[in-house]
Formats: structure tokens, C-alpha cells, sequence
């Protein structure tokens, strides 16, 4: 990766407004208090106060600019090769329940948009996953079937407007895709205007379930509420150990603009060739240019070559989109469920008034809005028909799906073992820039040299569940890899389940 290519932070947070919350510090009382401002802490918390809930969002860093902010947009009820798994774990129901969820959600998004006069570069595209190898072909007529099955509106085609051509691929029309940022921000908008409130730089560190159930913060504010919403993408509470059954998943982003004529018109999806995804977006006022987004090279964080990973990715979007000039790199994480459905209710078997949105697995823009309707029919005592099926408290799927399971928690187990049997560098080898984890004082050193040579060291234990953390060098931060917590060269915490950061060392 050059010097040119280095992460450059996301599109949509460079392209956005960027007003503030103030951090929460004094005690508050509410009817609901969701944890995270992501899509779905967001779009729950909207619903809820409609619906006439007093509501307060607790952000840990800054709302819009977790995994939200570094999302494709992709806004789709196609998720890749969904639908023909659907139905053979879940039954035509199943399948039925999920595409109506998603689709609905997607539908209720593009009212409030047009209710709220949302400008957030809301278009209509096709949605497409491909393949190009010919031997993939019968997989995908079977998710065709399956997804109109479903209720989609799908077909099997041979012809897309990408550069090069396809085997097969799936069409469901009239999907959508947007700025995230300017769609979220406009929301918290109105749902301050409505009453709600919106603390950031207020990390929750203590769940007190109950009638009412009580927050601590790190500002030393303490929230009660009646209800608490769990959204900050992989549960900071897991009482129920979902953490057992969500694997995480890191996944690069290079973008810049292409002449208006390139634009290959639609969203596209690959499971070959380690994920690649295809998408364009407004750019500049004079439409000659759109905004191409691909992502792709996923991989689990804290393991391999991130700059190679971002080379490749470069290379294949120059290669087919050759008047592309890449001005923007940056990363995004995802959590897959073991048994492929989001987890979104209930927090565990338990819970009276804690509940959870998490394990989209990269199709977090239309769960995390289905996650909002959902959750509000909940705590206000609606029907809602497909609460069983994203119930977190389900365990017959997860059995029929065991094998997923077993060999993410072998994965875990190979890294937290595995991991500290690795050889120490010697930290005077170590060049400007990187980092490693070295054996120092009896344990184990996350050690990173700045630019300038001086030297920041910190515990190699990650926070969570005491993994051992890695170095990506490409954006420089430790990285978790068995639950996919993130943390800046100097220990702050950069993405959870971990809240407290990785000690300070000395060597």
C-alpha cells in the first residue's frame, strides 16, 4: 500500500455535517435509553419516541460513525445467497417472514425520507449478486427460486451493466442505496425536535436489569429506564453469551470518481473471489462523475497483511474500471450470526425489559431499519408477525446449524491459544509505523513506534475476554481476533464489545 493509499477515513463522514452531542453528566430518567447511535440504536430510538416513549441515546464515541459510517449503503432486501439457505433451515415461512421484514423496512425508510424531506442521495437501483463461474450457476437459479419464492420480485439473468461479463446472477429491482450520514443525522434531527435525547462521548458501563433497570456511565452519570435497547452492533452487555454465536468480519473499502458514463447502474454483490461488492453514488454538482464504492478481501480482524489486502482490492478495481481515480480507502466490520438471521429482541431468555440488535451480517442498512420497527412493536406491546424469527432466545436453528458454531468457537480457541505461542520480535527491529506483540515483563507487550520513533506500549490482553490482540498496519490500531475489538495505538477504545482500554506498559 503507498503512501497515496493510505486510509483516508470514510467518504461519508468527510461529506456530512459534523455537529455534536454533548457527553451525558447528570442523571437522567426516561422510558427508553438505547446504548449505540448506529442505524439501529438510531432508527429505534425514532420509532419509539413517535410512538410517544421519552428516549435518550447513548453513544460511546460519535453517532453516524461506527459501522454505520463506513457501510456501503446498500439499503436491499438481496443479501447475497440468502434465501435458498432460508428455506431449507427455516422453512418457506421463514424465508417468507424475512424478505417481507426487510423489504418493509426498506419501503418505510424511503416514506420517512420523503415525510421528513430528507436530502441523503436516495436512489432506486437494482440489486444484483453474481458469479463468473459457470460452475456456480445452479446455486444461483436456486436463490432466484427462492427469493421469489420469498416474495421478491427476482429473476435469473445473464447480463448486468458490470465491465466484464457474468455467469449468472440474481436481479431484484427496485432496491435502494444512499448517504448513510446525512439519512441518520437528519433523523437525529427530528428526534430531538420530538423531545428525544442524543448524548455522545457517553460510554455505558454497567446494565442493572429491573423495574426500572439503571445505567452507569463513565462520565458518572447514571441513566433509569424502563426499557434498555442494546444496539452498538456486538452487544457490550452478553448475558445470554451471544458472543458465542457471532463471528466478526473485517472488510476494505476504496472509492473514488468515475466518469457518469462508466457508472455501471446497479449494486452488486460476488460471495467469489474473498467478496466484492460494486456500487456508485452521487458526485460533484455537474453529474459528468459518480462516486464508485467497492469493498471486498473480508477477512477476520487481527490476521494477515491489511495493506496487501488493500493492494488487491485496488488493483482489481483499476484493472475493471480503469478511469477510476481511488481517492478514498477505509475499512468496515460486520458480525455474521452462526445461524445466518440477525439476532434482534430479547437480550437473553430472561429479560423483562433488556433487548438487543445485532449480527446483521453485512446488511446492516435494511436489518438495522427492520431492527428499529421490530423493537419499538416490542416494548410497546404490538404484534410484530417475524418476532420469532430473529427472537435471540431461538435455539432450534442454532442446532440445525451447529456445525457454523463449532467452528467459530474453535477459531476463538486457536487465537487464544494459539496466539500466545507466536515468536516475539525484538522491538528494536521494529520500524516507524508498525507495531508487534512482544514478551516483555513476564507477559505479552502490544508495542507500537510512531512516525518520530518513540515508542507506545500497552497490554497485548484485550479487554473483552483477554484474546490477544494484533497490529493492523494499514490503519494502525490493535485489532481483536476472536470477538473484533478495536483499539488506538495508545489503548483508547475504537470499536467494542470492549469499554475499557488496553493498559498502559512500560518497556
Amino acid at each position: 500500500m503507498t503512501e497515496k493509499q493510505q486510509v483516508s477515513g470514510s467518504y461519508w463522514l468527510q461529506t456530512a455535517p459534523d455537529g455534536r452531542h454533548a457527553a451525558l453528566t447528570d442523571d437522567l430518567d426516561v422510558d427508553v435509553a438505547v446504548i449505540g447511535g448506529g442505524i439501529a440504536g438510531l432508527c429505534t430510538a425514532w420509532e419509539l419516541t413517535r410512538a410517544g416513549r421519552s428516549v435518550a441515546v447513548l453513544e460511546a464515541g460519535r453517532i453516524a460513525a461506527g459501522v454505520t459510517g463506513h457501510t456501503t449503503a446498500k439499503v436491499t432486501a438481496l443479501h447475497s445467497l440468502v434465501y435458498d439457505k432460508l428455506r431449507r433451515t427455516r422453512g418457506a415461512e421463514g424465508a417468507r417472514l424475512y424478505a417481507r421484514s426487510q423489504s418493509e423496512a426498506i419501503e418505510h425508510t424511503a416514506d420517512v425520507v420523503a415525510e421528513l424531506g430528507i436530502d441523503c442521495e436516495w436512489e432506486r437501483r437494482s440489486a444484483y449478486t453474481y458469479v463468473r463461474d459457470e460452475g456456480r450457476v445452479e446455486e444461483l437459479r436456486a436463490e432466484a427460486r427462492a427469493a421469489r419464492e420469498a416474495g421478491l420480485p427476482a429473476s435469473f439473468v445473464t447480463e448486468t451493466g458490470l465491465p466484464f461479463p457474468v455467469a449468472g446472477a440474481v436481479e431484484v429491482a427496485d432496491q435502494a442505496q444512499f448517504h448513510p450520514r446525512k439519512y441518520l443525522l437528519a433523523l437525529a434531527g427530528d428526534l430531538i425536535a420530538r423531545g428525544g435525547r442524543i448524548h455522545e462521548d457517553t460510554t455505558v458501563l454497567g446494565l442493572e436489569e429491573g423495574a426500572p433497570c439503571r445505567l452507569s456511565t463513565a462520565t458518572g452519570a447514571t441513566v433509569t429506564a424502563r426499557d434498555v435497547v442494546v444496539a452498538t452492533h456486538y452487544p457490550v452487555f452478553d448475558r445470554a453469551l451471544l458472543f458465542t454465536r457471532l463471528s466478526p468480519r473485517r472488510e476494505l473499502v476504496v472509492a473514488g470518481p468515475l466518469p457518469a458514463d462508466r457508472d455501471p447502474h446497479g449494486m452488486y454483490i460476488t460471495p467469489d473471489e474473498n467478496t466484492r461488492s460494486v456500487r456508485t453514488a452521487p458526485y460533484g454538482e455537474d453529474g459528468t462523475r459518480r462516486l464508485l464504492v467497492i469493498t471486498g478481501e473480508h477477512f477476520t480482524p487481527g490476521t494477515g497483511d491489511t495493506r496487501a489486502r488493500f493492494d488487491r482490492l485496488s488493483d482489481w478495481a483499476r484493472r475493471y474500471f480503469p478511469e477510476v481515480e481511488l481517492t478514498h480507502f477505509w475499512a468496515t466490520q460486520d458480525n455474521d450470526p452462526t445461524d445466518t438471521v440477525p439476532l434482534v429482541g430479547p437480550l437473553h431468555p430472561g429479560a423483562r425489559h433488556a433487548y438487543v440488535a445485532t449480527g446483521f451480517g453485512g446488511w446492516g442498512m435494511s436489518g438495522g431499519m427492520m431492527a428499529g420497527r421490530l423493537l419499538t412493536a416490542q416494548i410497546t406491546g404490538e404484534e410484530c408477525a417475524w418476532s420469532g424469527l430473529y427472537d435471540p432466545r431461538r435455539l432450534a436453528p442454532a442446532v440445525r446449524e451447529a456445525g457454523t458454531f463449532l467452528k467459530h468457537q474453535a477459531q476463538v480457541a486457536g487465537h487464544f491459544v494459539g496466539d500466545r505461542l507466536r515468536p516475539s520480535p525484538p522491538v528494536e527491529a521494529l520500524p516507524p509505523g508498525e507495531g508487534a506483540v512482544v514478551r516483555a515483563g513476564g507477559g505479552r507487550v502490544a508495542v507500537y513506534r510512531t512516525d518520530d520513533g518513540s515508542l507506545h506500549a500497552v497490554s497485548a490482553r484485550c479487554t473483552h475476554m483477554g484474546c490477544l490482540v494484533d497490529f493492523n498496519a494499514a490503519e494502525r490500531a490493535w485489532e481483536c481476533p476472536c470477538h473484533g475489538s478495536r483499539f488506538g495505538t495508545d489503548g483508547t477504545v475504537l470499536q467494542g464489545p470492549a469499554t475499557r482500554p488496553l493498559e498502559r506498559r512500560h518497556i
